[in-house]
């Protein structure tokens, strides 16, 4: 009789350890939260959607439902994001992931029914009425590009970037400006120039009046060499400094990047001190 009371709680138990390695947080009630406090450690509340995602490295630190690792929008922070619904139904951080579904919006598990904010409208360019981190493109504000986790521009020392936590310059564009095959900036065995547009904000203070109060702006190359733009004389001479005389915390740089003849595209790199990393491809 003893061994049969035995072996009923050895099964009772086997089946409760069963449960418990199904739902490893003990499977909450919901996901929502208000702050990175409501959510487990290895989470943070995700501003917008207001539930808990969990961090990443890789893919492989994702569970099934949620199995893909990209950046946060805007940021560096790198999340566990869904693809279908079905698999959001398999989220087994809640004691019932039948009402969850895949956001459009976010791309993350959530309650279904929720629905985010809508876009914030804005006018002009630059920060405008938009929140740190984003900037108005085209009356709407979006975020502003932050360097993929691929770009080999930032594969070594990439600089540690937030929208809600940072508070340096945020480049909003980088765009081709203009090309010279015998550019009188550059070296003989280097002679053609790609001359590159940046445009950034800042909320700290204004831009200094002139490029010579300038510091803290980089030149990231495919090595993750980085070069001091100012000290290495990388703005054009004249017209690469220019702030905005109706904003001053609004300015635009205009780089020149020296290659050998017949170069007919460059892969780019730049950020401030304390803001965002941002990479493309430029054209000839």
């Amino acid at each position: 009789m003893q061994i049969r009371k035995m072996t009923l709680m050895l099964a009772a138990l086997g089946a409760m350890s069963m449960v418990l390695a199904g739902c490893p947080d003990g499977g909450r009630d919901s996901l929502t939260c208000t702050t990175d406090a409501d959510c487990d450690a290895s989470e943070l509340c995700l501003a917008g959607a207001n539930v808990c995602v969990q961090t990443c490295t890789t893919s492989d630190d994702c569970p099934d439902s949620a199995k893909k690792c990209e950046a946060v929008s805007g940021e560096t922070q790198m999340i566990c994001k869904c693809s279908t619904t079905a698999l959001c139904q398999q989220d087994e951080r809640v004691s019932d992931a039948s009402t969850l579904e895949c956001s459009g919006q976010y791309s993350v598990c959530v309650p279904s029914g929720t629905t985010g904010p809508g876009p914030t409208t804005c006018s002009g360019s630059s920060q405008s009425t938009c929140s740190y981190g984003q900037y108005c493109s085209n009356s709407t504000c979006a975020a502003a590009p932050v360097a993929e986790a691929t770009c080999e521009n930032f594969s070594q020392n990439r600089p540690q970037w937030s929208a809600t936590t940072s508070n340096g310059p945020v480049i909003y564009t980088v765009e081709r400006a203009g090309y010279e095959a015998n550019s009188s900036n550059c070296q003989a065995s280097a002679p053609s120039a790609f001359l590159v547009r940046v445009r950034a904000y800042r909320t700290d203070s204004d831009w200094p009046s002139t490029r010579a109060g300038l510091s803290g702006f980089f030149y990231v190359t495919t090595g993750s060499e980085q070069l001091d733009v100012v000290n290495r004389g990388l703005l054009v001479p004249g017209t690469g400094y220019n702030r905005n005389t109706s904003n001053p915390k609004d300015a635009e740089f205009n780089v020149y990047l020296c290659r050998p003849s017949g170069s007919e595209t460059i892969q780019v790199g730049f950020y401030f001190t304390g803001g965002n990393p941002v990479c493309a491809q430029i054209n000839r």
